[in-house]
């Protein structure tokens, strides 16, 4: 029976002193409990260091601050200072936190202390430097205790010392707070020991676990029999030290390397391996698996550097003879190659719906994975995203992807060109692809050559060796011819046919889509087109420019417009409907056509608004909309009406970001209008917003993609709107392009919506163009106002109008005085056209009818209507206005406003 040591065993269940966890235990525990000590002791001299110098700052703030005080200065010069300074130097203590403050005279007496029996009597100490205007703070040691003293001076008007203020806190009060943390820094000093304690024995406990509590014998027999182990197993073991020396080498790695038997201690450039296996161990790169063939065999090398857990330097490597495995191993190679090549292109390719990055991308992923030079030919057609010809085989091709790993040494044709290659629809004309066409041999096959024979020579000089070209086609339309070229790489084997068609299948299934998508969005690009405005009309009320930048992607529904008014007026409106696609642009088209139709009207905004959220709440409840048609909630709109004969704008949104205004005097601000609830929800009236503008004020209208991105807050971006607004002084088309440069910036690829922007600068109608009359409430008084205007319209130089406008005068200021009510006003404006407007505090509108033969009136406004190019009825607040514009001549025409 063999008796074992205590400590000792399989599993090493004791833990002996004897063994080296308990030792390594022993260590660790003193060394511990030394740093803990030292950790104490200079935690506790920090501390009285910490408690020192606060008492240094405090003091020295208290006696500062009170020094400088005016009240201070004011109590010393005073008949009584004592009775002046003895509270505020309590209070200040106080206040302070500190244990005194005093107030001495020049000569060092004490004229305030909290300690009041010291009043009167000279502090200890120099206060020269004090009296010599310096404050400073020093360790004090004398009557009444020790403390840490600040002096600082006090100085009357003229800058004089007139006396001093110390303030301290004594060494009692430090070293009571000192006493105060003492017992938590033990508390911590324990606690960190404990820890640590409890870690060592952790470690000690799993080192004594991993060495099984053996002693050196143990462990000499256990190294021993690890080494027999080492030389028995069948792969090679080499381990080197960090100058690249051989320390070990087991007999398998001596008969794989043929290494000598005096190899150990060997650097490794002398033993003259072969030379990928030498530079690999010279190197001490890590490897894994990697193939390296030495004489007749293939071995599989792996190595990992030692050292990093603060052991010896240098690496392992082990090696595997893999000879019988190359073949198998080649078979495998080729088909995670193809894996791997599949695999990116399912990732890669079909990532836009865009025809030619969608070749592109088939090029990017083929070279130079499977094929030297790629290109790619499409058919006119499926570039355009239109429809399949009806006879495909008499479509011509473009090379839209060429990619090359061989540079630009090569013969093939660039992107863009029309290359000859081989037809892609069979000639029958039925629209069928021809089939692939794999040359493994390019110079003994010749049916590649009688496409283009010049080139073809060329292809060969260049050095290409093989090609495989495969129809690209889905649901059975062809859309082009993608050719795969080698000339470095080995040439195209059979099963390099399927990868190729693999490929090509693929991509032609996302050039399908992409070409389906491109019709689509062209259809939609050009209904929206259509929809917005062609150019700006001719008016005199404002000069304006816009900006329109489609979305990102699809189409948007942001619309603006500029419509003239009669009384030479101007509505300015800018639209937004929420979404893209063609729904959204339909939409914006019959909101569009509905403010035109509304605004003929004459409306006011707000009542124009109104009209228009019922319109919208008609268009949502239309049985006859399909179920997938998409409500329009979520439209809005501003609508301005800016007049130029008073300066007066009228603006009334729904939903819609406010305006910004850029005033004549270079001040911008963003218009504070009623938001009012977006179209459709018909909730709330609609408020209009009145404002008069100076003339050369910028109106901004804009939709929210021009402010609104993900990467910024809503009010940077309004901030960066009126910055930009400040730093142009004049010109719509100008304020136009600063805004876009200062906004568009910040945009990403996520922030898609489109912009609409539209800049108006405001012209006023100068006083000579405007004539205004009051009209008494008596039929008489007709004639008068009659001949008054007449007189102006000479005055203008329209004597050719007059007439004309004398008979519709007459009758519109007769039937005011007839069926409105007082007061009668008339005036004229003579601008792109002659207006004509009588205004009266009556709503009763009149209405155009036809007169019978037997019927003493009732002409007067058809005959109106036929003199005047446009007429029509205007209500305000006051009442109403009939209106009438007459044209004028090329040489009547008033120039634009400046």
């Amino acid at each position: 029976m063999t008796l074992k040591r205590p400590g000792t065993g399989e599993r090493g269940s004791r833990f002996a002193f004897r063994s080296v966890a308990a030792q390594v235990f022993v260590l660790q525990l003193a060394i511990v409990l030394l740093l803990v000590i030292t950790a104490a002791v200079i935690l506790a001299w920090q501390a009285r260091s910490a408690d020192v110098r606060s008492a240094r700052d405090r003091s020295r703030t208290c006696a500062g601050t009170l020094a400088v005080s005016p009240s201070t200065a004011a109590a010393l010069q005073s008949p009584r200072p004592t009775e002046k300074l003895q509270p505020l130097s309590v209070q200040a203590g106080h206040e302070c936190g500190i244990d005194f403050v005093a107030v001495l005279n020049r000569k060092g007496v004490r004229l305030s202390d909290p300690i009041r029996k010291l009043i009167g009597n000279r502090a200890s100490g120099d206060f020269g430097r004090a009296l010599a205007g310096e404050s400073y703070t020093e360790q004090f040691e004398g009557e009444p205790k020790d403390s840490v003293r600040a002096v600082a001076p006090v100085r009357d008007s003229n800058g004089k010392v007139i006396g001093m203020v110390t303030a301290g806190v004594d060494f009692t009060t430090v070293s009571a707070r000192l006493n105060r943390e003492l017992p938590w820094v033990a508390v911590g000093a324990a606690g960190a020991l404990l820890l640590a304690t409890a870690g060592a024995g952790l470690v000690s406990r799993r080192l004594n676990r991993q060495t099984r509590g053996l002693g050196p014998a143990e462990v000499t027999r256990m190294y021993e029999h690890h080494d027999a182990v080492l030389h028995a197993v069948r792969e090679g073991v080499l381990v080197l030290d960090g100058e690249r020396r051989l320390v070990l080498a087991n007999d398998e790695a001596h008969r794989l390397l043929g290494l000598p038997d005096q190899a150990q201690g060997e650097h490794v450039e002398g033993l003259r391996l072969e030379s990928s296996v030498g530079e690999l161990l010279s190197s001490g790169r890590t490897a894994t698996d990697e193939v390296h063939v030495v004489g007749d065999r293939m071995l599989a090398v792996n190595q990992r550097p030692t050292g990093r857990n603060g052991g010896p330097a240098g690496s392992v490597a082990t090696l595997r003879d893999t000879t019988e495995l190359r073949e198998v191993a080649g078979q495998a190679e080729i088909a995670t190659q193809r894996l791997e090549l599949l695999y990116a292109a399912g990732l890669r390719i079909g990532t836009t719906l865009d025809v030619v990055r969608t070749a592109e991308e088939l090029a990017e992923v083929a070279v130079p994975q499977f094929a030297d030079v790629v290109t790619i030919d499409l058919l006119d057609h499926v570039i355009s995203g239109k429809e399949p010809l009806p006879d495909p085989a008499s479509a011509r091709v473009r090379r839209v992807a060429l990619r090359s790993a061989v540079g630009e040494t090569h013969p093939l044709q660039p992107v863009g060109s029309r290359p000859a290659v081989s037809p892609v629809v069979s000639p029958t004309g039925g629209g069928e692809a021809v089939e692939p066409v794999f040359e493994p041999d390019l110079s003994a096959a010749a049916g590649w050559r009688t496409v283009d024979p010049e080139r073809a020579e060329e292809v060969l000089q260049a050095g290409f060796h093989s090609l495989i070209s495969v129809p690209m086609q889905a649901r059975g339309t062809v859309f082009g011819l993608t050719s795969f070229w080698r000339r470095n790489q080995r040439p195209f084997q059979p099963e390099d046919l399927a990868s190729a068609e693999e490929l090509v299948t693929r991509t032609a299934v996302c050039v399908d889509n992409a070409r389906r998508y491109a019709r689509e969005h062209g259809l939609a690009v050009t209904l929206q087109r259509s929809l917005l405005p062609g150019g700006l009309p001719e008016q005199n009320a404002v000069s304006a420019a816009y900006r329109y930048l489609p979305a990102q992607a699809g189409v948007g529904g942001d619309w603006f417009d500029v419509i003239p008014l009669p009384g030479a007026r101007v509505a300015l409106v800018v639209g937004d409907v929420v979404g893209h696609g063609l729904h959204a642009a339909a939409t914006m088209g019959r909101l569009r056509t509905a403010v035109h139709n509304f605004s003929s009207l004459d409306l006011p905004p707000d009542e124009l608004l109104a009209h228009l959220d019922e319109l919208v709440a008609r268009i949502d409840q239309d049985p006859t909309l399909g179920p997938e048609t998409e409500p329009v909630t979520g439209a809005t709109v501003l609508y301005a009406i800016y007049d130029p004969a008073s300066g007066q704008c009228h603006l009334a949104r729904a939903g819609h970001p406010p305006p910004a205004l850029a005033c004549p005097d270079v001040t911008t601000a963003v218009l504070d209008i009623p938001e009012n609830l977006p179209l459709g929800l018909g909730t709330s009236p609609f408020e209009t917003h009145t404002l008069t503008l100076p003339e050369g004020s910028r109106l901004v209208l804009y939709t929210n993609g021009l402010v609104q991105v993900r990467s910024r807050d809503l009010d940077d971006r309004m901030d960066m709107l009126r910055a930009a607004l400040t730093r142009v002084d004049h010109g719509p088309e100008q304020t136009c392009a600063a805004l876009l440069e200062a906004l568009l910036p910040d945009r990403t690829n996520e922030d898609r919506d489109d912009i609409a922007l539209l800049v108006a600068e405001t012209r006023l109608l100068p006083p000579s163009r405007i004539a205004r009359w009051e009209v008494p409430s008596d039929p008489e008084a007709v004639a008068p106002v009659r001949a008054a205007c007449m007189s102006q319209l000479t005055e203008w130089g329209l004597e050719e109008t007059a007439f004309t406008a004398e008979l519709i005068l007459s009758e519109l200021i007769t039937n005011a005085i007839r069926y409105g009510a007082p007061p009668v006003t008339v005036r004229l404006l003579c601008d792109r056209y002659l207006t004509c407007e009588v205004s009266d505090s009556s709503s009763i509108a009149p209405h155009l009818r036809r007169a019978t033969t037997v019927d003493e009136g009732g002409r007067g406004l058809f005959l109106i209507a036929q003199l005047a190019q446009h007429w029509g009825t205007r209500y305000t607040p006051e009442g109403k206005t009939i209106w009438a514009e007459l044209p004028l001549t090329a040489t009547q025409v008033q120039p634009p406003l400046v």
